[in-house]
This record gives C-alpha cells, structure tokens and sequence, in this order.
C-alpha cells in the first residue's frame, strides 16, 4: 500500500469514528480535495460549516475560514492541518491600525472582507465573500458611506460595478497581484480563442483584459457551462483540480505573472498536507478557537452577511465603538 493510500485510509476512518466533516477550499491541492466532504470557496465553507452536523470539523484551507467556522458554530471542535495556513490581507491589515481607520469614519457602513482575522469582524457592520460582495454592497443603503477592507483590488472592483462611492483600505491578495497585464495581453494574443476568467482580487489592468470577473465558485461555473475549448484563468491554481474533472475536454492555462512562469500558488494554502489531515483528527489538534467575547462581535457582521445574502431584511447601523474583548 502506497504512503498516500495509507494516509487517505486512516482519514476515512479517523473521520468516521470522530464524526468530522472535512471542508477543502478550491485552493487546496487535488488529493485533498478529493478526501473532503465539501469542496467550495469561503461563503460555501462557512455556511456548510455552520449547519452540518458533525462533531467536529477540518477546515482544509486558511485559518481566517476556520475562524468563521468556529464563530458560526461555537459548539463544535474546528480544526485545521496547520495553524501557520494564513493570509496577506490579514497579515496585512493589524487590528489597532484597522480600527483607527475604522474610527475616522464613524458614520459609514464597514464591510470587510472575509480575508479577514476575527477581530476586523468585530468592528465590521457586515462581512463579505467574493461570491456575495456585490449583493452586500448593492443592500446598503444609497445615502451611507461604505469602507471597504481589506482588500482594495476587490473593493474597487465593487465600486465601479455599483457606481457607490466607498474609501479602500489598502490590502491585496500576495498571490492575485503577482498576475502581469502584459503577459496576458501576449498571451491573449497567442491565443485569441480562450476566454479569460480572472478572480476580482488581481489588479485593475488584468481584470480589464477579462471576459469574466467573479469568486472561484463562479469561475468555475463559468468553465462547466461555457462551450469554450480554451480558458485563461487568473487565479490560485488549485481551482484547475475542479475544472479540469468538468471538462476534461477542454485546455486550462493560468495567467502568467511573467515571461518565465505560469505557475502562481498559495504558499498558505499549500501548507495542509494529507498527513497534517491525518494527524489533526487522531490528535485532535491543532484546533481553532475564538474567545467568546470576540466571537459574539464577531458573529454579529457574519451573521448580517448570512440575512442579506438569503434575502432577509436587515438594519444597517454603524458599529462605531472600540469593543472590548
């Protein structure tokens, strides 16, 4: 029996006899994908999380996504295969620095991404997701100011689609930005037949030059119902996993990010291994946990993401203190 066949098989039982779910995101290597019991972006992962079940969860992806997981369903073990799994935006957006910028602007509606630590949560009004951004924004009401962190590529994206005025906090995708809108000028011109699909993260002058703008979830729909036999996709490469079991048919390039190389991964995401898996759910550790007073803040910016995207009618008002937690 191979090393990996060993280690798929101690997880199908780990996770039987612990009754665990196991969510991947599309970012995460295809073996890993294969083992889950959900593959999908973060909005899936959250709300698949949040009704499931099991006992505990693995989040195969980043810990901001277990974060949300734990903060939506405080009553479960939520764990991830490695607790260095971060992010650039949260990285790159420090809670006492965002929360200055937060004070500035008292009176507008603060959506933040949900690339994001649980204490930017808590001193958000709403969250969002890539998937449901422009339904967030399009539901706050026109005469409110929004600020939008921590990612100024998404939320300047958004802003152009709604035309609403909205300030930035200056954050980006580490991964997203390195895509060169030259190189995929060259290379949509090598290959004038492909239809370029880019996640809205990247940078202005690559999303110019696309055909379609969305999450991964609907970048991926777009490459299983689009007839097209060529795609250029500017995103993580581990959504090819998903696509190319959908359309083995059809030729799947990635957006160069320069002339050497059309390779661009998530160092992060990249991290869980099926043997971290494996030694998470017979350890059960390393696990996510978010202190209660933070998680209730928390949960109330998630938890207004959660009404406006099933349609329900929500109050907007500016959560404008410095919380304690």
């Amino acid at each position: 029996m191979s090393t990996q066949t060993s280690l798929i098989k101690d997880i199908l039982e780990l996770k039987k006899s612990r009754k665990a779910e196991i969510l991947a995101h599309f970012y995460e290597d295809g073996d890993i994908q294969d083992i889950a019991d959900h593959v999908g972006d973060s909005l899936y992962l959250a709300q698949q999380g949040q009704k499931s079940s099991a006992d505990v969860i693995l989040l195969a992806g980043v810990v901001f996504m277990a974060e949300s997981v734990k903060i939506l369903s405080p009553n479960k073990t939520v764990l991830v295969p490695d607790l260095n799994a971060g992010c650039s935006l949260v990285s790159g957006s420090p809670y006492k620095e965002y929360l200055r910028w937060r004070l500035a602007h008292a009176n507008h509606i603060a959506v933040t991404y949900v690339n994001s630590s649980a204490e930017l949560k808590a001193i958000s009004d709403v969250i969002c997701t890539s998937s449901n951004a422009e339904k967030i924004i399009n539901a706050i009401p026109k005469d409110r100011g929004i600020l939008f962190g921590p990612d100024k590529n998404l939320g300047r994206y958004l802003a152009r689609k709604s035309g609403r005025d909205m300030l930035f906090w200056e954050g980006s995708c580490e991964v997203h930005v390195l895509f060169n809108a030259q190189h995929l000028h060259n290379m949509k011109l090598e290959h004038p037949d492909a239809v370029v699909i880019a996640h809205p993260e990247c940078e202005d002058g690559v999303l110019a030059q696309c055909d379609v703008i969305g999450s991964t979830s609907r970048l991926l729909a777009e490459v299983q119902k689009n007839p097209a036999k060529k795609f250029i996709v500017a995103t993580e490469d581990g959504i090819f996993h998903q696509m190319r079991k959908s359309r083995p048919d059809a030729v799947l390039l990635q957006a160069p990010i320069d002339e050497a190389c059309s390779c661009n991964q998530c160092p992060y995401m990249k991290l869980n291994t099926l043997e971290k898996i494996r030694n998470a759910l017979r350890d059960l550790k390393p696990q996510v946990n978010v202190p209660p007073p933070l998680a209730k803040l928390a949960q109330v910016s998630l938890n207004q993401m959660m009404d406006v995207t099933q349609g329900k009618s929500v109050t907007w008002s500016s959560r404008f203190f410095e919380p304690k937690f």
